[in-house]
């Protein structure tokens, strides 16, 4: 039998107060995977069948911090087709990330967004919901790199590099 990798979409989630640059962060805590439990991760979840990545992304942050998306990037630029009994979206991501080895076959799309809505500090997947400023991000991915889940280290690199060439 041949085994896929499963679609999941994650959310960069920021907001900006008094010219300062925050993200969300959250720390991961699944039953299914307690080896990760605790790990400093991005939201994210797994695409149900047939779901648009951009509802699904909705569907995960609220899920996970309680907020309400307001805005995706690139989602507005995003096409939808139908044409022959399919409906395609083609769209473009801020970052894509494989696992490639590893207990769990899982492909993330991540995009930024911004929300609106108060945090919930823990759900049933997530525990430590919180904003933190990019200057604490950066010293984070440096001094304590081996806390994050590996799916969202190099996008949270990436990100910083954008969001820094953009000041």
């Amino acid at each position: 039998m041949e085994l896929l990798a499963k679609p999941g979409v994650g959310g960069i989630i920021e907001h900006t107060l008094n010219e300062v640059h925050y993200i969300l962060l959250q720390e991961r805590y699944k039953d299914d995977a307690p080896l990760e439990s605790g790990m400093i991760e991005i939201p994210a979840g797994k695409i149900r069948e047939f779901e648009n990545i951009f509802d699904c992304l909705r569907r995960e942050i609220f899920e996970e911090t309680g907020l309400e998306v307001t805005e995706i990037e690139g989602e507005h630029e995003s096409i939808i087709i139908e044409m022959n009994g399919y409906k395609v979206v083609t769209y473009t991501p801020f970052a894509c990330s494989q696992n490639i080895k590893g207990d769990y076959p899982i492909m993330v799309e991540t995009f930024i967004c911004r929300v609106q809505g108060n945090i919930i500090t823990q759900s049933n997947e997530t525990k430590n919901v919180r904003w933190v400023s990019l200057e604490t991000l950066k010293e984070m991915m440096l001094k304590h790199e081996g806390c994050f889940y590996p799916m969202h280290i190099t996008t949270l690199k990436r990100y910083i590099i954008y969001r820094e060439s953009r000041r």
